[in-house]
């Protein structure tokens, strides 16, 4: 009797873990591995779905805070920075005077530090100017939008040193935890959705720096100093100098 009795308590501790952690996967760190089932019993989303569900909510928003800033809705052009140490993606808007701020998020999670990414596992944010080639409207991570990491950049300096296995899979999505990409958050990330969406992706490009002045260390290669003094440009080119 005692056995079974202990048998029991075993199996109800173990379920009351099993609900435990299912309830944190829920909330978003695990949501990689069950959000694939969910989607196959419940049916994936389209990208007109999600545009068709969000936009009555988020257009206003966006169409007014872009008229306060004199900024046509929706933009030309737009211009993501995206500054690892400051942990900011700011969203800039072609105007007939020139760049303006429209938006500017924070990014919840991104792992690793300052550096360029080199290599598949190294943990590390790409860092450089890239295009935007997708939406991901059944993201493990609420919803994405892919970068195209590697670019011809990145091939490059990976030839000079001889590497391979560069990774990619690199997304801004929701949610508040990532591997090598760049978390905003659902809120943030549904409004991002739509504006690129209305901007349309081949008029989007990311500038994804370590900082706001990106500088080689000393013992940095060649290639890192002449990535950074590009990057320098760019942010110059949309953001201004520093002052």
């Amino acid at each position: 009797m005692r056995s079974r009795i202990r048998r029991w308590a075993l199996v109800a501790a173990g379920l009351s873990i099993a609900g435990v952690l299912l309830v944190l996967h829920w909330r978003g760190a695990g949501r990689s591995l069950w959000y694939p089932y969910w989607v196959s019993v419940v049916g994936a989303r389209s990208h007109a779905q999600v545009l068709d569900d969000l936009r009555p909510r988020l257009h206003p928003r966006l169409k007014a805070s872009a008229a306060e800033k004199g900024i046509s809705y929706p933009p030309r052009r737009l211009t993501l920075v995206g500054l690892k140490s400051e942990r900011q993606l700011e969203v800039w808007a072609a105007s007939a005077e020139g760049w303006r701020l429209l938006r500017s998020y924070g990014i919840l999670a991104a792992s690793g530090g300052p550096g360029p990414k080199r290599r598949e596992g190294d943990m590390q944010v790409p860092e450089g100017v890239y295009r935007l080639t997708n939406f991901n409207p059944n993201s493990s991570y609420h919803l994405s939008v892919r970068v195209d990491y590697p670019n011809e950049d990145d091939r490059a300096a990976a030839r000079v040193e001889g590497r391979s296995r560069l990774g990619g899979d690199i997304y801004i999505h929701g949610k508040a935890v990532s591997i090598c990409c760049l978390a905003l958050g659902d809120t943030a990330i549904e409004e991002l959705y739509v504006l690129l969406a209305d901007v349309g992706l081949a008029n989007v490009r990311a500038v994804l720096v370590p900082g706001a002045e990106p500088t080689a260390a000393a013992d940095d290669p060649r290639w890192v100093a002449d990535l950074y003094e590009r990057l320098r440009r760019e942010l110059h080119a949309v953001r201004g100098r520093p002052r």
